[in-house]
């Protein structure tokens, strides 16, 4: 009995190299073409929450304004909006300090919880565990 003979897969082509000056075709615009001009950046941490203030982008916004402007409906933190618009954080922080200043858009501390819980809660979640 022979072994099976394998059969040769069909050699997909690479598709031609872009010509000098022109971008890969699919691949996103450069980051400076969406963040625009890069200058003062308001201090902005991944865990602060944005809120947009308008719910209708203006005429003049961005493609990438005007989502993020959609998204902040419900306080989003800046990690989340760079992962859902799929952007870095530097690119998010520029686009989010022109929103601030057009005051389109507030920025919110995020919400910190103590760090010690209550003695007298701790004690009667254990007395209700104890009684179970």
């Amino acid at each position: 009995m022979t072994p099976p003979q394998r059969q040769r897969r069909d050699i997909v082509p690479e598709p031609p190299a872009p010509k000098e000056g022109e971008d890969k075709p699919g691949n996103p615009e450069r980051m400076y073409v969406v963040a625009g001009p890069d200058g003062e950046r308001a201090e902005l941490d991944l865990v602060t929450l944005i809120v947009a203030r308008a719910t209708d982008p203006p005429p003049s916004a961005s493609p990438e304004q005007a989502a993020l402007l959609r998204l902040c409906a419900a306080p989003l933190s800046v990690a989340e909006l760079s992962a859902y618009l799929h952007l870095p954080f530097s690119a998010m922080g520029v686009l989010l300090t022109e929103l601030l200043t057009a005051e389109l858009v507030q920025a919110r501390a995020p919400i910190v919880r103590k760090a010690r819980s209550d003695r007298s809660l701790l004690e009667a979640v254990m007395n209700g565990l104890q009684r179970l």
